[in-house]
């Protein structure tokens, strides 16, 4: 297929029109992110935490239909938070590049709330290396109860109210961006409001960010957009041109904005990193479980999935890691 099967104009209501009705969308990436930079075991005992825990939560998803996945290593000496060293990051790259081959590894250089920028960018060295990291195009907020963290969970802590900033500026975000490039990697850029395309557009005028474009919209998230239908449409009427987009919804949003990326023709990230919850009232038994879920809903939608030699020349990564 042409990049032009994959890359086209979401704005057009007749190539919309057309692609529905020729069932001509293209393959659909399922990216998995099955754990996260904050909670932990004691918000579900089912989000894997230690390397092992993570690698075999990505060949379950693997085998469920993610092609890709996004990663948040834990430090070894404090498993509630995401680490800020690189030899972590090759721990876990190296036990999912052995179970999953082909697999898109994504680590994330969000971090978690107080890492610096170098130590945010530690796992651009991690070896494996990945084949994408997460970009975020600028500083975000956050305020939320976290749970107390029990015996017999090791590191244990009480439970505290956590109020805090990822700060970012032009020069920060242009500095992972030509990091990522240096080593070829390509940037995910996870946009939590519309305002953040200023950043994405300067990306481009300098040269650190290469077509196609994969823009990730995070929605429900603080400080980022609300999750509604209005607010989708609007995010996707502003992509620059040569991009694709694909749909996080935050918590209780996640599966509602996943379907509005299967019907729009984007793509989809689900995992126990965005929602502990199956339904309300059920937590998540694991990440294999939302990922079979998005697969079912999107074929019964007449969606292909992607698998991973489409995954990656949807998003113009090499066919081999």
């Amino acid at each position: 297929m042409k990049q032009t099967d994959f890359v086209w104009d979401y704005r057009d209501p007749y190539e919309w029109m057309k692609r529905v009705n020729r069932g001509t969308f293209p393959p659909m990436i399922i990216t998995c992110a099955i754990t996260g930079g904050l909670h932990g075991k004691e918000s579900n005992e089912n989000l894997p935490e230690t390397a092992e825990e993570q690698a075999d939560a990505v060949y379950e998803a693997y085998r469920a239909g993610a092609v890709s996945v996004h990663i948040h290593a834990r430090d070894t000496g404090n498993l509630a938070m995401t680490t800020s060293k690189a030899e972590h990051y090759s721990r876990v790259n190296r036990l999912i590049r052995e179970r999953c081959p082909d697999i898109i590894i994504n680590n994330t250089t969000g971090g978690s709330p107080g890492l610096s920028l170098q130590e945010r960018m530690a796992c651009l060295y991690a070896d494996p290396a990945p084949d994408m990291a997460s970009l975020n195009p600028g500083p975000f907020m956050m305020k939320f109860f976290l749970n107390e963290r029990k015996p017999p969970l090791p590191h244990t802590r009480p439970g505290t109210m956590f109020d805090a900033c990822v700060p970012a500026s032009y020069s920060d975000v242009n500095a992972f961006a030509k990091t990522m490039k240096e080593k070829g990697i390509k940037p995910e850029i996870e946009l939590y409001h519309p305002g953040q395309y200023w950043v994405i557009h300067d990306l481009i005028r300098e040269g650190n960010l290469d077509a196609p474009y994969m823009v990730q919209f995070v929605l429900g998230f603080q400080t980022s957009s609300y999750p509604t239908p209005a607010n989708v449409l609007s995010l996707i009427n502003e992509l620059p041109p040569n991009s694709i987009f694909s749909l996080i919804g935050v918590g209780p949003y996640q599966l509602s904005m996943n379907v509005m990326s299967i019907i729009l023709g984007g793509h989809v990230r689900v995992g126990m990193e965005d929602n502990l919850y199956y339904r309300k009232g059920e937590k998540v038994k694991s990440n294999a479980q939302v990922v079979a879920r998005i697969k079912r809903i999107a074929e019964d939608m007449n969606r292909e999935i992607a698998d991973v030699a489409q995954a990656r020349e949807i998003l113009g990564l090499p066919q081999r890691p």
